[in-house]
C-alpha cells in the first residue's frame, strides 16, 4: 500500500493541486495536523467559517456526510470537509445495537460520489492505528480495519503518512528553528537534543522555546541543554500512577527507580509524577459530572488524547479523596526538595510510599 510523503503533497499544494479525498495518519501528530490546515488553506482560503465543516469521527453521521458532499461551496472555490478520528475497528463512540462493519461499508458508498467541488480530509489524532513495517518500502502498512479506508483513499486520492522525522532530519529542523530566532546551535547539539526528547516534535518545540529564550542571541551549548532539558524516559509516568492507584508497591518502587536514573533531574521527575496525579484528578471530576475524554482535552487544551484516556482509566481506581490527599502530599514534597539539605531519593521513595498508605 503506497503513501505519498508530506512533502509531496506540500509541493501539490504549490502547484494549487488538490485531490478530492484524503487520508492523514501517523505517530507524528504535530505533523498530521499542520498538513491538514495546510490543505484546508489552500482549499477555502480565509473562508474557513463558511467553506469549512468539521466533523467528529466518532459520532459520525453518514446521511450528513452525503448532504455535506454534495453542497456548493460559499464564497470559496472548495466545499471542504474535515472529518478527525475516525476508527473503522470502532465506528462510533456507542455501538449498541450496531455492527462496525455496516457502518464502514455505508461509509465507503458516501464516498464514491465526491464532486469535484468537494475536499474530504480524514486524519488521524486521537488513536494509535496499528501498522506493520514493510522491510523493502520502509513504509508502514496498516494492519487493522483503518486498511479498507486508506486503501480506498489512495486509490481515489491520497493516502499520507506522517512518520517521526529521524534524528539527523530533526537536527537540521532545530538548527534552522533556532537560526529563525537568532540563536545559533551546532548540528552535534541539536541532534542531542532530538534524542534527549525522543523526537517528540511537540516537546522538542518547547525546548527550543527555552533555551532561545535563556540564551537570547548567543550559541546554546551542550552544557546549557544538559542544564536546562529533562531527558525523557522510556518509562511514562503513567507507571508509577497506575501502580500507586492499584495499590501495586512492587511496581510502583521499580517504575521510581527507573526513573531516578536521571540524577540531574529529580525536580523534573516529581514534577511529571505531579502532572500524572492532576490529570487523574481532572478526570475523576468529569467523570463525576458525566463529561467524557473529549470534554477534558478541549477544556484543558491537552494536545495528546492518550494521555486523557490513561487518566480516564487510571482514576477509576482511585477515589477523588484520595487524589486530593497524593496531590497534598506531592505538593508537602516539592516544598521539601526546594528546601534543600536532602536526598532526593530518599524523599521520593517516602513519597510513594505515603501515596501508597493512603486508601480510598
Amino acid at each position: 500500500m503506497p503513501q505519498t510523503d508530506p512533502k509531496t503533497i506540500k509541493a501539490q499544494l504549490r502547484k494549487g493541486e488538490l485531490k478530492n479525498l484524503y487520508y492523514i495518519f501517523g505517530k507524528n501528530i504535530p505533523e498530521v495536523e499542520k498538513l491538514t490546515k495546510q490543505i484546508i488553506q489552500a482549499a477555502v482560503g480565509d473562508n474557513e467559517e463558511f467553506a469549512l465543516n468539521k466533523l467528529d469521527g466518532r459520532y459520525l453521521d453518514t446521511s450528513e456526510l452525503y448532504d455535506m458532499i454534495q453542497m456548493m461551496p460559499m464564497m470559496s472555490e472548495y466545499n471542504c470537509i474535515l472529518i478527525n478520528d475516525y476508527n473503522c475497528e470502532k465506528p462510533r463512540e456507542n455501538m449498541a445495537g450496531l455492527r462496525g462493519d455496516d457502518l464502514n461499508k455505508k461509509l465507503m458508498e458516501t464516498l464514491k460520489d465526491i464532486p469535484p467541488q468537494t475536499v474530504v480530509i480524514f486524519n488521524v489524532t486521537g488513536f494509535e492505528i496499528a501498522v506493520k513495517s514493510d522491510f523493502k518500502t520502509g513504509r508502514s502498512v496498516i494492519k487493522d480495519k483503518n486498511k479498507k479506508l486508506a486503501d480506498f483513499a489512495e486509490k481515489s486520492g491520497e493516502l499520507v503518512e506522517c512518520p517521526i522525522k529521524t534524528e539527523n532530519e530533526l537536527a537540521k529542523d532545530i538548527a534552522a528553528a533556532v537560526s529563525a530566532r537568532g540563536g545559533l546551535i551546532s548540528l552535534d547539539n541539536a541532534r542531542e537534543l532530538a534524542v534527549m526528547c525522543q523526537s517528540d516534535t511537540l516537546t522538542i518545540k518547547n525546548e527550543i522555546d527555552k533555551l532561545c529564550s535563556y540564551a537570547g542571541s548567543g550559541e546554546i551549548t551542550a552544557d546549557i541543554i544538559h542544564n536546562l532539558v529533562h531527558r525523557q524516559s522510556d518509562v511514562t509516568f503513567f507507571k508509577l500512577a497506575d501502580a500507586v492507584s492499584a495499590f501495586n508497591k512492587r511496581a510502583a518502587f521499580e517504575a521510581l527507580d527507573e526513573l531516578m536514573q536521571d540524577r540531574d533531574n529529580r525536580g523534573a521527575v516529581l514534577a511529571n509524577i505531579t502532572t500524572s496525579f492532576i490529570d487523574m484528578y481532572r478526570a475523576a471530576c468529569a467523570r463525576k459530572y458525566g463529561k467524557q475524554v473529549a470534554d477534558v482535552k478541549a477544556d484543558f487544551a491537552y494536545v495528546w488524547e492518550f494521555k486523557v484516556k490513561n487518566a480516564f482509566r487510571d482514576s477509576s481506581k482511585m477515589s477523588i479523596r484520595r487524589l486530593r490527599e497524593c496531590i497534598r502530599i506531592l505538593r508537602d514534597t516539592n516544598i521539601a526538595l526546594n528546601s534543600g539539605g536532602c536526598d532526593e531519593k530518599i524523599v521520593l521513595e517516602q513519597t510513594v510510599t505515603k501515596m501508597l498508605m493512603t486508601k480510598n
